[in-house]
């Protein structure tokens, strides 16, 4: 079992920058893919950004991509997202997600269905 708590969430303005935490829980949490997803109001929760165990591969949304950068540090079994230049369509719930369910492959990063394990959340506010 892994526990996922996010934090470093807030209410920012437009073109400010924020730095999201994802602190997991077990010794094995750095073997795992992880992500982040976010959720607006009304909307399906959708895919952000993803970085595997070694850190070898980040994957981004388009809508990210160039803004936002996902990393971790295994040590503190913690995965970071920095979100820089943030627009007001970046006011979303942001949840971590870790470990791709074994009937699904790594290919998989942008599906939510993929993950066994999910934090509850931090909500970014971006005021325009």
């Amino acid at each position: 079992q892994v526990q996922l708590v996010e934090s470093g969430g807030g209410l920012v303005q437009a073109g400010d920058s924020l730095r999201l935490s994802c602190a997991a829980s077990g010794r094995t949490s750095s073997r795992y893919m992880m992500a982040w997803f976010r959720q607006a109001p009304g909307k399906e929760r959708e895919f952000v950004a993803a970085i595997s165990p070694s850190s070898l591969s980040t994957y981004y949304s388009d809508s990210v991509k160039g803004r936002f950068t996902i990393s971790r540090d295994n040590a503190k079994n913690t995965v970071y997202l920095q979100m820089d230049s943030l627009k007001s369509e970046d006011t979303a719930l942001y949840y971590c997600g870790a470990r791709i369910r074994a009937d699904f492959s790594y290919s998989d990063y942008g599906r939510r269905e993929a993950y066994a394990y999910w934090g509850q959340g931090t909500q970014v506010t971006v005021s325009s």
